[in-house]
This record gives structure tokens, sequence and C-alpha cells, in this order.
């Protein structure tokens, strides 16, 4: 028999993993919160509950970032715009191919099961477009890319001057609205639209949008989209909401460039413009990539303090949770719209000007303004 030493446990400060069985009829928030404890179950749990308990509240600025073939995965429709009808995005950084496909369905095109192994030459024979196990018509490209052209075509005029690529998604939000009430929705660009969230891509040429806006200008439409305009009016989101005493925080799907861009607004507020920030308060990253390959965009919140993209008082309320976005998702956002009240939509596309006069305004006040003149 092992002896008592008389050294007291220092295990009394952990709480005990004390797991349930699982019975019928119960809740997804009640398996997460009875059967997942541990590695990336554990993470999955606790990024549910710090977005639940601490981050769906009315002081805090929700950005989402968007990377990967979610859309086409269904995660636009099934996860996505219930977050959004419930106040709980306030902007988002999207890959461009994402909002494509998001045109696909408004249009008459479904995304179908197909299969990852399929013979690619037959199916390009027989117009059929995939994404690792997504069959898509390749109809929907071409009719798309006319809706996206003719869309474009009308509205130009309304851009006198730049505009953001929020002005372009919102231009086809509105569009959907207009043609196909009935379906929007479905429509992530529609219903961002309606509850004035800003939908911005942080690569606009690299998407079938980016090409038709190309296309546009061999036919004398030139719509000056102004990638810096971007910039600043996602940094005018974060400064606005941490200059009046709230708090900001990021939810990043995948990782990619949208990740990068939504993360580099507090080294764009510390770093360039000379404001005093100390970084973002919340950060949820769901992703499969590594740190230690460098496919990790933007690394781990850790190393995003050194860059002053992340609070370094605020690494309590970050977690990465490694695993598949659309196996993770729906979990996490089903978690979320059981244990959080909604929330009023924040309404920021329409109130960008007077959050990037603020943004330029301090700005100018600082000691950084006119350097270098």
């Amino acid at each position: 028999m092992k002896k008592n030493t008389g050294k007291r446990s220092c295990l009394g400060r952990h709480l005990p993993l004390r797991p349930r069985p699982i019975r019928r009829g119960m809740t997804v928030d009640e398996v997460i919160e009875s059967s997942m404890f541990s590695f990336n179950a554990g993470s999955l749990r606790t990024a549910c509950e710090l977005f639940a308990n601490h981050i769906a509240r009315e002081n805090v600025r929700i950005g989402v970032s968007l990377a990967g073939a979610l859309v086409p995965a269904g995660i636009g429709r099934s996860c996505l715009i219930p977050l959004l009808k419930a106040g709980l995005v306030d902007w988002i950084v999207s890959t461009g191919a994402n909002l494509y496909h998001d045109l696909h369905l408004v249009l008459g095109y479904e995304f179908h099961k197909g299969y990852e192994k399929a013979d690619d030459e037959k199916l390009r024979k027989h117009g059929i477009i995939r994404i690792h196990d997504i069959f898509l018509d390749y109809r929907a490209l071409l009719d798309t890319d006319s809706f996206v052209r003719d869309t474009l075509r009308r509205g130009a005029p309304a851009f006198s001057g730049t505009c953001s690529s929020a002005d372009i998604h919102a231009l086809l939000g509105k569009e959907i609205c207009r043609v196909k009430p009935a379906l929007k929705e479905e429509s992530l660009l529609a219903v961002a639209y309606e509850a004035g969230i800003p939908v911005h891509t942080s690569s606009p040429a690299d998407s079938s949008i980016g090409m038709n806006i190309a296309a546009l200008s061999f036919q004398g439409i030139d719509i000056a989209l102004d990638t810096h305009r971007d910039l600043n009016e996602v940094t005018s989101y974060v400064y606005d909401i941490k200059k009046n005493g709230g708090r900001s925080a990021v939810l990043i799907l995948g990782g990619g460039s949208p990740k990068n861009f939504i993360l580099q607004t507090e080294p764009h507020i510390q770093e360039v413009l000379g404001l005093h920030e100390e970084g973002h308060d919340f950060f949820i990253q769901f992703t499969d990539a590594r740190p230690d390959t460098g496919g990790l965009s933007g690394a781990t919140p850790s190393e995003a303090v050194s860059w002053g993209k992340i609070d370094p008082a605020s690494l309590s309320r970050t977690i990465v949770s490694y695993g598949d976005c659309t196996l993770m998702l729906p979990l996490f956002v089903s978690y979320v719209l059981n244990k959080s009240m909604p929330r009023q939509p924040s309404g920021l596309y329409g109130k960008r000007e007077r959050l990037l006069r603020q943004l330029r305004d301090d700005y100018r006040a600082s000691g950084r303004y006119g350097e270098g003149t």
C-alpha cells in the first residue's frame, strides 16, 4: 500500500471532469456541456461558452472572417444567416468566392451532393463543377456572371467617386431583395444588406465578382474600387467601439487573407495611425491549419499579441479550436443561439462616413499625422 506523504494535492484548484451519459432528446448545448471536456472537444466547448457568456453582449462589436468553401458547403444558410438575424455579427470580411457562390441559389441553382473521387474530365464534358464532394451546374457561373455585371452596370452611377467592396456587396444584396424577395432570407448578402451589416473582401480581384468588374472596365464602365477605403472602414469599426468604452471581438472561420485583414485593424490603429489602443478583446478561431508549418495565417493569439493585434490582458479570452469548420460551426451556432439573447443590429454600413471621419480626425490630431511631409 502506498504511503500517504501528507502533502496536499494542488488539484483542488482545477475543476474535475464529470461527463454525464448522453440520453435521448438532449439538445446540442446539453451534449456539449455534459460530454465535451478535453482536446478539441474541450476547445470547442470553451469557444461556445466564451461567445455565449461574454461576446454576445450589447457593448461588444463582433467581426467575422470567412475563408474556404463554406457557403457551397451550406454554412452560409445553416449557420451564418441565423447569426446575422440574431444580431450577433456586426461586420464581415470574406473571400470573394463565398460571396459569389451565395448568388447561385437566388438565380435558381442549388449545390448538389457529389463525391470527391469523381472523374473530373467527365464532369467537365457534362458541364458540372466540383468543389470536393459538392457538384454545381456550370451554367450557374455564367448566369451569376451576367447577374453581377448587369447589377453593377445599372448601379455604377451611384458610386460617385471611389467605393469600398462593402458598397459592391450591398448593391448585390439590395438587388437580390428587389428581384427575388421570396428568396432573400436564403442569401447571406441580402440578409446582411437588410441588417446594415457591411460585408468586405480583402482581395476584391481574387474572385469571379472581381473578374466581372474587370470585364466592365473593357465596356467603359470603370468602378473605382478603393481597397484602402476598405482597410480604413473596418479599422473605424474597431476604433469606434473601443474609443467609446466597448470591446471588440473577432470570430475567425478558417484563415487566409480574411483573417489577417480582420486582425490588422489593430496594428493599423496603433502602429500606423499612432492612436492609443491595446488590441482586440476576444478572439475565437476555428481552423485545421498548424502554426509550425506557416499555414496558420496570423498564427496563434499569443503570437498576435506581439503584433498588437490582441490585447495581452485578453489572452484568457482567446481560443483556437482545431478542426473542420463545416463540422464545428453547426455545433457552435446551435449552442450560441440556445444560450444567448438576440441583439439589435448595429447598422454599421450606414454609419461608415461618420466612423471614418472620427478615425481621420483623431489621426490628424495625433503626433503621427504629417510625418515625412
